[in-house]
């Protein structure tokens, strides 16, 4: 395959990301999570939702990967509070959890946080870059099954989060890369099931056989 990437592929890429946003209803919670990535975006609505008072304390959680040392050297979530104090939140609302490698460690490494600040919480806004909702709440039901759960992304469409990512393999990997823990995760006890539309399916495949492979788990 090329760097540039077919119509069709665009076309399957928007497909996947259509199903990976959760299009949940905004409500106050006891806390924010911003889950680590690449995408700085995650603490910019966080910081935002933060201001709406949808929450009182924000917890950035993420160490680093192969996909973000370079840009978050001292790793994601420690790069996400400057950022959100940077924006106006009070550092004093915001918790880091520097530890968690995966979506699982991000859940249960802030839940055992809070319990261990002796704070309460019954419900929870997980913000995360727009295709990692689906996978953040299934992930979420599965080992925090005493929280309700409600995802957030920064409302932006697909065409301009290419844009301000400036990779969009990068993007088109990382799409088919959520979809295969979404499908994958619930038989390995990661996550809960998602039903998969046979369209997102079609994308899914159609994209692994155009070569947008770099983020799949080998199997």
């Amino acid at each position: 395959m090329t760097d540039r990437a077919s119509a069709k592929d665009l076309h399957d890429a928007r497909t996947i990301w259509d199903y990976h946003l959760m299009h949940h209803e905004l409500e106050p919670t006891d806390v924010g999570i911003g889950l680590g990535s690449h995408d700085l975006g995650v603490a910019t609505f966080a910081a935002k939702l933060y201001h709406e008072q949808l929450f009182p304390m924000i917890v950035f959680t993420g160490a680093s990967s192969r996909t973000t040392a370079a840009r978050f050297p001292r790793g994601e979530a420690v790069h996400y509070r400057e950022h959100a104090i940077e924006l106006g939140v009070p550092s004093a609302a915001i918790r880091i959890e520097p530890r968690a490698t995966n979506t699982g460690e991000n859940l249960t490494l802030t839940r055992d946080l809070l319990a261990a600040a002796d704070t309460q919480a019954s419900t929870v806004l997980l913000i995360s870059k727009p295709y990692m909702e689906r996978r953040a709440y299934a992930t979420c039901r599965k080992v925090w099954p005493d929280v309700r759960a409600i995802c957030a992304s920064e409302p932006i469409s697909f065409n301009d989060y290419l844009a301000s990512i400036g990779d969009t393999k990068l993007v088109l990997d990382m799409l088919v890369g959520d979809l295969q823990r979404v499908i994958e995760y619930p038989a390995l006890g990661f996550a809960i099931d998602q039903d998969i539309p046979d369209e997102v399916d079609t994308a899914y495949h159609r994209l692994i056989s155009a070569g947008y492979t770099s983020r799949l788990m080998t199997t």
